[in-house]
């Protein structure tokens, strides 16, 4: 019996080499119902990884799938990994920080289902996947500059409005990651990451185990300022020391 996140996995791997697929199709060979399908094929959807047609699927061709489609595609069973363990201390009531990347968007479809959440966040994607779910999240998205390629809000009203809020937990995808901590690829991302973790009673990083060992230009957080790491595969060596002594949950 696959998990939601793995028959996911194999859904969008199964539409993309076959090009389009029928729901019903789809519910016999992963033996569930249609509904389920129409549920997983609205997630694969608002990630970016196939189009919803009438009664299935169709592959989303190179020209439009862009950058952030590329990442969604890379590592995706990883990060459906890390959305299930997020899932798992997420608790009904609780507000939330999210910010913008493949991974945070990934976390959200997992936390549509936890209910009464309140969530905060400068990514119009994350937005939706929370406000048209059943978890009957109340969602606030961030205003500021909006950036089409990443659908986000960045720069000096963002940031102030992050400041009006309290979360319980900053929930922050990254670029980066090493013994001097978390970091990204771009300044106005890592900006608003840093006044969440400001604005926050914890903090989890969520990462597959791609970005383990690499370095960024721009500070996210010290490694003593992240409660936990949440993560498909547990890393070794130095990074797991240095987690160690920072006193780091890592959650995998």
């Amino acid at each position: 019996m696959l998990t939601p996140a793995s028959r996911q996995a194999e859904i969008s791997d199964y539409v993309a080499r076959r090009g389009e697929v029928t729901v019903d199709a789809l519910a016999l060979r992963f033996g569930t119902s249609a509904e389920t399908i129409r549920r997983d094929l609205g997630l694969l959807a608002n990630a970016g990884l196939l189009r919803k047609v009438h009664g299935g699927a169709k592959a989303t061709s190179s020209a439009q799938e862009g950058a952030f489609g590329a990442r969604m595609r890379r590592n995706f069973s990883a990060k459906q990994m890390v959305a299930e363990n997020l899932s798992t201390l997420v608790k009904p009531g609780m507000t939330l920080f999210m910010d913008t990347g493949s991974t945070t968007l990934i976390c959200a479809q997992a936390l549509a289902r936890v209910r009464r959440l309140t969530v905060i966040t400068n990514s119009t994607r994350i937005a939706s996947a929370l406000a048209g779910d059943s978890g009957d999240a109340e969602v606030y998205l961030l205003g500021g500059r909006y950036r089409g390629d990443n659908a986000q809000t960045v720069g000096v009203t963002a940031l102030g409005e992050i400041d009006m809020y309290q979360a319980d937990m900053a929930v922050l995808t990254i670029g980066a990651l090493d013994e001097g901590g978390a970091s990204d690829f771009s300044n106005h991302e890592a900006q608003v990451a840093r006044a969440m973790v400001r604005a926050s009673k914890s903090v989890a990083l969520v990462a597959d185990h791609s970005k383990f060992g690499q370095s960024a230009a721009f500070r996210v957080a010290s490694l003593t300022e992240v409660t936990r790491l949440v993560i498909d595969r547990v890393p070794d060596g130095p990074l797991l020391s240095a987690l160690r002594d920072a006193d780091v949950e890592v959650v995998a």
